[in-house]
């Protein structure tokens, strides 16, 4: 969700690792110019990832989501008037996602966010869809495979360098329980050279404003 300077890289590397990607954009005009297999951020090597991904078939990208295992919301979070942080993004990208939603999803923030967004993410996931099980919401069952996890992995990279530390970094995963953080590990850890540090949403969130 959020094909900017992070989301995109993140769906074309996916995709190049195999991978079925959907990346979702409220622009119009760049998923047109993505389907294409153009990137419309400068980035180096991401022309030739995202059309070698977009010729494979594993990347397309939409103006709405689809169903998937995973979502993984990268959208904006700048700041309104004196300093206080905008999620309407994120609660936007979050209410999209949760028609789509089955028992057993992932849901990972990677949106740098104020402590306790992955929480609030969940609660709005639970708003909109109240006969799931939500990850932190105790009506339900946690331990429950079928629970919908929620965690936050705040990217950690730099522009210029986004596809080599996409692999290189270590990343810092936080989910709202136990079996969410060991969820968006696993699934980190099927392309991620560096470590994977567990911790929970909130250290995570801090983690990476400090």
């Amino acid at each position: 969700m959020g094909l900017g300077y992070i989301g995109l890289p993140i769906a074309g590397f996916l995709a190049d690792k195999g991978f079925e990607a959907r990346g979702v954009d409220v622009n119009p005009a760049v998923v047109e110019t993505i389907n294409a297999g153009c990137p419309h951020i400068h980035e180096p090597e991401l022309d030739h990832l995202v059309k070698s991904a977009v010729r494979s078939g594993r990347l397309k990208a939409a103006i709405r989501p689809n169903p998937a295992d995973i979502f993984i919301l990268a959208v904006p979070t700048p700041f309104k008037d004196g300093h206080e942080p905008d999620l309407g993004y994120v609660e936007a990208a979050t209410r999209a996602i949760a028609s789509h939603l089955v028992p057993g999803n992932l849901v990972i923030l990677e949106s740098t966010s104020p402590v306790g967004t992955t929480e609030q993410v969940a609660h709005w996931l639970a708003e909109e869809r109240p006969e799931l099980a939500i990850a932190g919401h105790t009506r339900h069952q946690a331990e429950s495979v079928e629970t919908i996890r929620v965690a936050h992995c705040p990217e950690r990279v730099l522009p210029g360098r986004i596809i080599h530390e996409l692999v290189e970094n270590d990343r810092i995963v936080g989910g709202i329980d136990a079996a969410s953080t060991a969820a968006a590990a696993a699934f980190y850890r099927q392309f991620v050279a560096g470590k994977v540090l567990l911790t929970d949403s909130r250290t995570a969130e801090l983690a990476k404003l400090t």
